[in-house]
């Protein structure tokens, strides 16, 4: 089972979007046993006293407008030990993957990268734009269901 950890700075935006785009898309292709998905957050902005704020309203919504569910989400915080728990991280943008790396160590810092090859998935959050993020994600999600991983 190859185990995907989408990492983005507060884990209710980007990096949840990603987590349930590419589990639906796996469910789809009937592949479910041969992924484990999650994200989490390089800070705890969204965490208070050990509770993760819910999926950003907007988020959820343009999720739900497509079928794909994630009402029990909750951001939660990447930890050093997740390094040897997952395969691969995938990072929204430059400041997340330095982060992630510096979380995870030398040694489990390598398995992280960009989502996307060469740039940031834009946050909505700033932008407004979640259509946008979202044909980001998807098409980058896609992408990794092709290839395998």
């Amino acid at each position: 089972m190859y185990k995907i950890m989408f990492v983005c700075h507060g884990n209710i935006c980007r990096s949840p979007m990603a987590e349930f785009v590419l589990k639906d898309l796996v469910k789809k292709a009937g592949r479910e046993e041969e992924f484990f998905i999650s994200s989490s957050a390089v800070s705890e902005e969204e965490i208070w006293g050990g509770v993760g704020n819910p999926v950003y309203p907007p988020v959820k919504k343009l999720l739900a407008t497509r079928g794909i569910f994630c009402e029990e989400k909750r951001a939660t915080l990447l930890t050093a030990e997740d390094g040897e728990r997952y395969d691969e991280f995938l990072c929204m943008d430059e400041s997340n993957l330095r982060r992630a790396r510096a979380i995870l160590g030398e040694k489990n810092g390598k398995k992280c990268r960009l989502l996307l090859n060469g740039r940031a998935v834009a946050d909505p959050w700033y932008t407004r734009d979640f259509e946008a993020t979202y044909r980001d994600v998807l098409g980058a999600c896609a992408e990794l269901l092709k290839k395998g991983n």
